[in-house]
């Protein structure tokens, strides 16, 4: 019997990072840099290890550097990691089938990394890696409405730490914003979204640095406070 050929780059990748979510190993970038070659190779290994781990494609991140992009997308880690590097202040808006805002809650993203480097591994690495993804929490759910979002005051109080405050700070002005090129994304070979589906919509503010669990209380003017 011939022995099997040996895994790709990519697959090899996939195998990688999906053992690293199951058992906490983390990965060293130069282990991987050969394989992610481009945003295309990146979101293929997000595919891949998504796949391996049986995640459910119904949650998502999506985020915009400004209104030329570029957009980034993954998808969402389906329980809350515990080794954290962060949190982020979020939108979070839940979408029919045709990716159409129905709900908005306030999130909190978790953010970690399978790669040892953490956020300063290669920037095609840490989108290969879910974008740095370590789950979402989800504060009460309303009804979806368009607000004053360039001008509204938020606060992120964190154990420990001077609470933040500021007005905006969505790279778009506008959450929904993202949705179109979201959409694009997450049904391009073909797939439906499942109504319900829930898209958080980048940070406002940028990573919080945090050492133990997450917890804390985030307020955002119009939608009121979430404590996790």
């Amino acid at each position: 019997m011939s022995p099997a050929p040996a895994p790709t780059p990519i697959m090899a990748l996939i195998q990688a990072l999906a053992a690293s979510h199951r058992g906490g190993r983390l990965l060293s970038a130069a282990d991987g840099v050969h394989a992610v070659r481009d945003e295309a190779d990146a979101y293929a290994v997000q595919d891949g290890v998504a796949a391996a781990l049986g995640w459910p494609p119904n949650r998502w991140k999506s985020g915009v550097a400004g209104p030329q992009g570029p957009f980034s997308h993954s998808s969402v880690a389906p329980v809350a990691g515990t080794a954290l590097l962060g949190v982020e202040a979020e939108v979070a808006l839940r979408v029919d089938a045709n990716g159409r805002p129905e709900a908005m809650c306030i999130p909190v993203e978790l953010v970690a990394s399978r790669w040892a480097e953490g956020l300063d591994a290669p920037a095609l690495l840490r989108m290969a890696d879910f974008q740095s993804n370590a789950g979402l929490l989800l504060g009460p759910w309303q009804p979806f409405q368009t607000l004053d979002w360039a001008h509204l005051e938020w606060r992120l109080a964190l154990p420990g730490q001077p609470d933040v405050v500021r007005r905006g700070g969505h790279s778009l002005a506008d959450p929904a914003g993202v949705l179109p090129a979201w959409f694009r994304h997450a049904t391009r070979n073909g797939h439906q979204i499942a109504p319900g589906t829930v898209v958080t919509t980048g940070a406002w503010g940028g990573l919080h640095v945090i050492s133990g669990p997450a917890h804390g209380r985030l307020s955002i003017e119009g939608l009121g406070e979430f404590v996790f």
